[in-house]
């Protein structure tokens, strides 16, 4: 099969393969069975159906799930560990969780039946991105309490693949291995690709020249002008995948490498909405929503991802629907001077003047009283015209986003980097 051809019918899910219509009757026999299952189980989702007066059975359709309430990120820390859990610890298989570097952290469980249904998705995901039974993927995505590394390793499994577990790290050696083994398929964050690009670069290697074909990407949200950069310097299929631990890990949406159009949301097992991030109301585009369809160990109603994004309809699976790329998260927003500013729109900009590396960070101050922003930016080894590239950034941000930044071009190299999610936003303000 030539790469980045459609699958064959045969080699997908029948379910990929089913109607609209048909995709529809599943979810609602599904959703039905979870809101029931979370009401009976977990005393949380019982107390906060009671007390704005919905119950289970009031679910005749689809858009009734709207009568229910939304679960939040701080609900799961107060119910930390066990507490969101609809059965026995000891039905439970495994537990991950989250850093907590910005609060408690939280919990999430899994039956073996649940571990069976994420390597699932995660297969079909891996699939969907272009992976075939026989490839061999190199992960280096983060294993332990993280859900990236071992998401990623039981789906390429699952697939038929050969695995390398390389996790995070270890940079160097990240790269001989990619040059002895000769993956097919790297799992990664998109930022630290950079990392091993730069790495690349050290070694004398060509990353143009490697045996990498697909680079399936996510953790982060990343631009279309970061996938451009990444596809055209490993000349690989850049494929962004989608999931939070909250859902299951990875494995919530994939995009398919035939389309690269959006992630198209794996809806038999995850009903998704998009609200208002302010008023929760129902939104064309918003803030992500998610209801898991079959999890048993930890259903979620309603849950409140943070992501912002737009849900649109199917194109290489049809009857599932599709989201865009995440363009931020309501907690990332940056409010400067009273203008709305993502990291993914500093970005977009960065990659478009020439001399700029795609490493940035934007660092807030407030020197006396009004929000500075300043964008530590790297050059590109060999580049020497930063006044002028920086000028260039200045004037893009204040002609697209609305807002004057100061631009800092550093050495390459000069910035942290990082093993897993990349730390875009150092805020020293006080108050």
């Amino acid at each position: 099969m030539r790469h980045g051809d459609s699958p064959r019918p045969e080699e997908l899910d029948p379910i990929e393969r089913a109607s609209r219509d048909e995709l529809l009757a599943l979810q609602l026999e599904r959703l039905q069975w979870t809101l029931s299952h979370a009401y009976k189980n977990v005393p949380f989702y019982r107390q906060k159906f009671d007390s704005v007066g919905v119950h289970p059975s009031d679910c005749k359709d689809l858009g009734d799930l709207t009568k229910f309430p939304f679960t939040t990120k701080q609900d799961l820390r107060d119910h930390y560990p066990f507490g969101m859990f609809a059965v026995p610890r000891e039905q439970v298989a495994r537990v991950h969780a989250s850093s907590g570097t910005t609060g408690q952290p939280t919990v999430v469980g899994y039956t073996r039946r649940d571990i069976d249904l994420w390597a699932d998705v995660m297969a079909r995901s891996i699939r969907a991105s272009g992976g075939r039974p026989g490839d061999i993927v190199h992960v280096a995505y983060g294993y332990g309490l993280f859900t990236g590394g071992l998401g990623a390793h039981y789906g390429a499994e699952r697939l038929g693949c050969t695995v390398v577990p390389v996790s995070g790290g270890m940079t160097p050696r990240q790269v001989r291995l990619i040059a002895d083994l000769r993956p097919d398929i790297v799992m990664v964050t998109p930022s630290y690709m950079l990392a091993l690009l730069d790495e690349f670069a050290a070694q004398g290697l060509d990353p143009r020249a490697s045996s990498l074909r697909i680079g399936i990407f996510g953790a982060e949200p990343w631009t279309e002008r970061m996938r451009e950069e990444i596809e055209d310097r490993f000349d690989l299929h850049a494929v962004d995948i989608y999931g939070l631990s909250e859902v299951i890990g990875p494995g919530v949406a994939g995009e398919c490498v035939e389309s690269k159009d959006g992630l198209h949301v794996w809806e038999d097992h995850f009903y998704p909405e998009t609200v208002d991030p302010f008023t929760g109301e129902p939104a064309d585009a918003g803030e992500l929503v998610f209801t898991s369809l079959t999890k048993e160990a930890m259903p979620v109603i309603r849950y409140r991802t943070r992501d912002l994004t737009r849900l649109l309809p199917g194109t290489a699976r049809p009857a599932f629907r599709r989201m865009e790329k995440v363009t931020g998260r309501t907690d990332d927003m940056i409010i400067l001077r009273g203008v709305n500013v993502f990291p993914t729109q500093i970005e977009e900009l960065v990659l478009r003047v020439p001399g700029l590396s795609p490493h940035f960070q934007l660092h807030l101050t407030r020197p006396e009283r009004l929000d500075v922003m300043t964008v530590r930016v790297e050059a590109r080894p060999g580049f020497a015209d930063r006044d002028e590239a920086g000028e260039a950034l200045r004037k893009a941000v204040k002609d697209t986003v609305g807002v004057r930044v100061e631009v800092d071009v550093v050495d390459p190299e000069t910035l942290e980097r990082s093993v897993g999610k990349l730390r875009r936003v150092i805020d020293s303000r006080q108050g």
